[in-house]
């Protein structure tokens, strides 16, 4: 491992703190795991696998509106 200095907001290094505390975790294990999930999300393979997961989450909800609806919506916006 290599030893690396950040520079943190106030709000940033308190809200790590509480993170820290309330996984009982240390706050470089925390920074670790979010450097992790951020590359992982970063990578063209990490991107696919949050897509592929998503895949069909709402279909079975009946309040959405359709496409054409969104797309008339947006064209009246644009005028």
């Amino acid at each position: 491992m290599h030893r690396t200095q950040i520079y943190l907001t106030e709000i940033q290094r308190k809200a790590l703190q509480s993170i820290a505390r309330r996984l009982g975790r240390s706050q470089s294990d925390v920074i670790r795991t979010a450097v992790d999930t951020f590359i992982e999300r970063q990578t063209p393979e990490g991107r696919i696998d949050l897509l592929r997961k998503g895949q069909g989450l709402w279909k079975s909800r009946q309040d959405l509106p359709t496409l054409s609806a969104l797309r008339r919506e947006l064209d009246r916006s644009s005028r």
